[in-house]
């Protein structure tokens, strides 16, 4: 895994991954999504969705073995492929360092980034601005791993980490550039509305 930004100067094509699952769900189901976008315009140019049984039942920490497999459809269903992923989850922000944004991250080899709605592990740095684009360091045990970012004002803050060839600083920049007036970035807001999509059939 890397931190270090790798991707290319100018970008053409960016993406969102999410999943949609239920762990009580008796079949293991697992519904997953990836959006491409082109980039600047975060017009969507591709997509692909898939129903995948889970190789291994919901264990708190382990979410990306559960999850990587349906992604990994996608990823190979898509006609084109981008050279960087939002992920809805953690990157290093995991209690192992290493969430579902940096196990895809690495299994495609792919730059990726961690877009989290709650909290898993990581302290502020200190309070954060009630304004948009306003954002503080978040640490464990001394280390930066990522960020708090508040997206929209009176919404709550998302957790931003690097997945995996994106550093800290990088991924916090192209959260803030994918904003478009709602909570989450584009590439996961759109990700996310395609799993749900995927679910309904």
């Amino acid at each position: 895994m890397s931190l270090a930004d790798e991707l290319p100067a100018a970008p053409r094509l960016i993406a969102g991954a999410d999943v949609s699952a239920t762990r009580f769900d008796p079949d293991g189901r697992v519904y997953a999504a990836m959006v491409v976008l082109e980039w600047p315009s975060l017009r969507e140019v591709a997509r692909a969705g898939t129903v995948e049984r889970a190789p291994l039942p919901y264990i708190p920490g382990l979410l990306g073995f559960r999850e990587i497999p349906a992604l990994r459809a996608c990823w190979d269903a898509l006609p084109a492929k981008p050279e960087l992923i939002f992920v809805d989850g953690m990157g290093i922000l995991h209690p192992r360092r290493c969430g579902i944004a940096s196990h895809l991250g690495v299994v495609l080899d792919v730059p990726t980034i961690g877009v989290g709605k709650s909290r898993l592990v990581g302290d502020p740095a200190g309070p954060l601005p009630d304004t948009a684009g306003a954002s503080v360091e978040l640490r464990v045990g001394g280390e930066v791993r990522g960020a708090l970012l508040r997206s929209k004002p009176r919404a709550n803050p998302l957790w931003i980490s690097p997945g995996h060839r994106v550093s800290v600083a990088g991924a916090l920049g192209w959260v803030r550039a994918t904003l478009r007036g709602y909570r989450l970035p584009e590439p996961t807001r759109l990700a996310h509305l395609a799993a749900g999509a995927v679910r309904r059939g």
